[in-house]
Parts: C-alpha cells; structure tokens; sequence
C-alpha cells in the first residue's frame, strides 16, 4: 500500500509518500517562518491561507519526485488535530477531496501520534512497549506506549511546554523568532555554572512538567544583569541546562515507573543536542536504549503523517467523506490497531 500524507496543523506545509514495501518514496516541507517572524509568533488566519497556496503544489512536487503515479496511491492520511483549526481544515479538506477524486481511503492522522511514530521511519526503529518524550510545539508528554494507539499518558505540562518557554525565554534575550534554535546555539557560548535555574517540579513526586516559571527566571535573570552579550549566552546556557535536567529527571522516573527499557524522543525540541546528549547518558546508565528521528523528521512533517496513515489504514480504518478537523485532541482517545 502506498500513502500519502499531509501535515498543516500549524505553520508547516509537510507531504509524503510512504510505501509499506519499499519505506519512504518522497517528502516535501515548505516552512512559513519567514512569514510569521515580522510577527514574533505564528499568526493563525496567515498560516492557514499560505497552506492553501502550497499544498496542491507540493502534492505534485512530491508525487513526481517519487516516481509513482497518482494512481498508484492507495490512501490518504491528513492531520486532523491537534493544532490550529483553520490550518488543520485546509489539510483535511484537500486530503478528504483527493482520496475522494482517487476513489481511496482516508484517514485523519493525530499529530502527535505521528511524531510518536515518526523513528520507525529509521533503519532501526524501536520495537513495542516503549516510553515516549513527546517536545512538539504546545506539547510537552511523557506516554507509556505498548503499540499503535495504545498509549496511556503518564505527565503533561501544566502550563507552557517545553518548546514554548524556549521561544519565550528567546524573546526575552532579544533572538526573534523562531526562538528555539538560536537560544540553543547562543547557549553554545555559554559559561557553565555563572547563573543557576530551578529545576522545576523535581522537588515533588510525580511525572508532570511546568516550564513557564523557568521563563520568568530568565527574564528576571535578564533584568538584573548587565544586558551584556555574554550574559545572554550564560543565561541561554542556564535555561537550556534546566530544561535538559529537568527532562533526565521525569524521563527516569517514568522508566522506574513502568519498567520499560527504550526511551523514544520526538518533536521539535527533540533535536536540541544537549537534551540528547543528557537523555543519551542517562540511557546507557540504565542499560537502555534511546532512539529518535533523524533531524528533518524532529520538527513537522508530512512523512510521520504518512506512516501513522498507513499503519491505520492498513489495519482496515478510513473516515466517511466528512471533513474532520479537531483541535484538541488526547492521545488516549485513539483506537488501537494492529500494526502488523
């Protein structure tokens, strides 16, 4: 079965064509960054509109890159949630309108099963029961996973995710947007131990997550320097490290917790090299694996949504010719399938 998949579920226009004989055909991504950075953040009714100027055309892009026909296109799988309704609309309706003109099912994708799923797509993915990191966007999770939708959700963030109080804390350090990156390239330069964060909710039992204190340190931390270029690094440096700690932290006790021996990051903040070089200690001190997606596959895209697709329509699901978008959307809702 060949799958195409279509992720618009914020500021990313991603497709894909995933084959369950011969692995990933093709992918395209076209980003809206530079749209939305005179903004300082992603301005929804803007998002949505760019994505109906470029699906359609990466659609094609992508079914000629990959050498098929459209007609050799068994199903389509769209994000369907979470995520900004009018950019989630534009992609359910395209996809809804092709499996319709293809005469193929579709399938609604959860966006962040698809990042969950997103390291099979790897030579070595890993195998069944594993704990999830998922540090996507407005998502920060930790989810016992024992196969494709069954997912028991052991910590959310109580406030801003993880990805948030790094743009936030980046705005605070005058780095634009996106912040993410460049405060952790910034905290590169950064002098260990000059300035020291909580490490939030680690003082207390529990698996949940709140970042939006550590945004407020920083800007307070910030205020009270003397503004210098170097005292922006040792504060990036600062708050990335308690980020880092603060993940190793929930991540092991989750592992205690369920006993499981494979770790799986993914999301955007999963390709932040200290938080891997910090989860990767802590796994071979357990004896444990970890894996993630490479780094194109980290961020949005439409390839993780092709391989949920196709492992949901494979297992016999599709939609009716309804155009479903939902917004917020819990993991633990989905159906469980047999992945094969």
């Amino acid at each position: 079965m060949i799958i195409l998949g279509i992720e618009t579920s914020c500021d990313e226009t991603g497709v894909a064509i995933y084959s369950g004989a011969q692995g990933l055909l093709a992918h395209a991504l076209y980003s809206q960054v530079d749209l939305h950075a005179r903004y300082g953040g992603v301005v929804p009714e803007l998002a949505s509109r760019d994505h109906v100027s470029k699906l359609l055309p990466l659609v094609q892009e992508v079914i000629d890159k990959s050498g098929i026909k459209s007609g050799d296109i068994g199903g389509v799988a769209y994000t369907a949630g979470p995520g900004l309704v009018g950019a989630l609309l534009v992609g359910a309706t395209i996809g809804r309108a092709l499996a319709w003109t293809w005469g193929v099912p579709a399938v609604a994708v959860h966006h962040m099963e698809g990042h969950l799923l997103a390291p099979m797509l790897e030579d070595n993915p890993p195998a069944f029961p594993f704990l999830a990191l998922l540090v996507s966007g407005g998502h920060t999770l930790l989810v016992e996973v024992e196969g494709v939708g069954r997912y028991r959700l052991l910590g959310d963030s109580i406030d801003d995710a993880v990805g948030e109080a790094f743009d936030k804390t980046a705005t605070v350090l005058g780095l634009g947007y996106p912040g993410g990156p460049a405060l952790a390239a910034l905290a590169l330069d950064g002098i260990p131990g000059r300035y020291r964060f909580p490490r939030p909710m680690t003082d207390r039992p529990g698996l949940e997550f709140s970042f939006s204190g550590l945004k407020t340190f920083a800007l307070n931390t910030w205020n009270a320097s003397g503004k210098t270029q170097q005292d922006r690094a040792d504060i990036a440096r600062a708050f990335e490290e308690a980020v880092a700690d603060t993940m190793v932290i929930k991540c092991r006790r989750a592992l205690q917790q369920t006993g499981l021996s494979s770790l799986v990051i993914a999301g955007g903040v999963g390709a932040n090299r200290r938080l891997r070089e910090r989860l990767s200690t802590l796994m071979q001190e357990l004896g444990g694996n970890v894996y993630y997606p490479r780094a194109e596959f980290c961020t949005d895209n439409g390839a993780m949504i092709a391989y949920a697709g196709y492992c949901r329509l494979r297992a016999g699901q599709h939609e009716s010719l309804s155009i479903k978008a939902i917004p917020r959307w819990s993991l633990e809702e989905l159906p469980a399938v047999d992945a094969g």
